[in-house]
């Protein structure tokens, strides 16, 4: 399974329409994730043509992207891998214990908001990030996230540039 990962699009300030390395990244997707920061449901809508998305509500949401489905968290068994999305997974100090507490069957959790893309493993969970593709801020690139999960594991995570 292949899963695109997003977060912080943050529509229509800095997401002015489908940006062509991230189009790129879409053929092929067997789901779309978003972290969060998407602020207007038609980046959703648009993601929806491609694949399957599942997304959780992040701080600068409009209630648009509630009533099309977010909710704050979300938890969901991706091809037997036990995967949990929230935006603010909080302060990185601490953030793995955290997440495991508050998570405690999921594998991987995925999460947005800082718009710094982190792809690490430690106190037994995988912690993604897949960064902004959008509003990079003091990053080198904008950002997205690949996954590729087989027979219940994270087979393979990168972070792809896209800008």
């Amino acid at each position: 399974m292949r899963v695109l990962v997003l977060s912080d699009t943050h529509s229509p300030r800095r997401w002015k329409g489908l940006p062509p390395l991230v189009a790129g990244q879409l053929p092929g997707a067997d789901v779309i994730l978003h972290a969060g920061d998407v602020c207007t449901a038609d980046v959703l809508d648009l993601l929806s043509q491609w694949a399957p998305v599942h997304a959780v509500l992040g701080n600068n949401d409009l209630s648009e992207v509630a009533e099309w489905g977010a909710p704050e968290t979300l938890e969901l068994d991706l091809d037997g891998l036990q995967v949990a999305m929230i935006h603010d997974s909080g302060q990185a100090s601490g953030r793995a214990r955290r997440m495991r507490r508050r998570f405690p069957a999921a594998e991987l959790v995925v999460f947005g908001h800082s718009h710094i893309p982190l792809d690490v493993s430690e106190e037994g969970v995988h912690l993604f990030n897949p960064g902004s593709p959008t509003d990079r801020r003091r990053q080198p690139a904008g950002t997205v996230g690949v996954l590729e999960i087989s027979a219940g594991r994270l087979a393979s995570s990168r972070i792809v540039a896209v800008t």
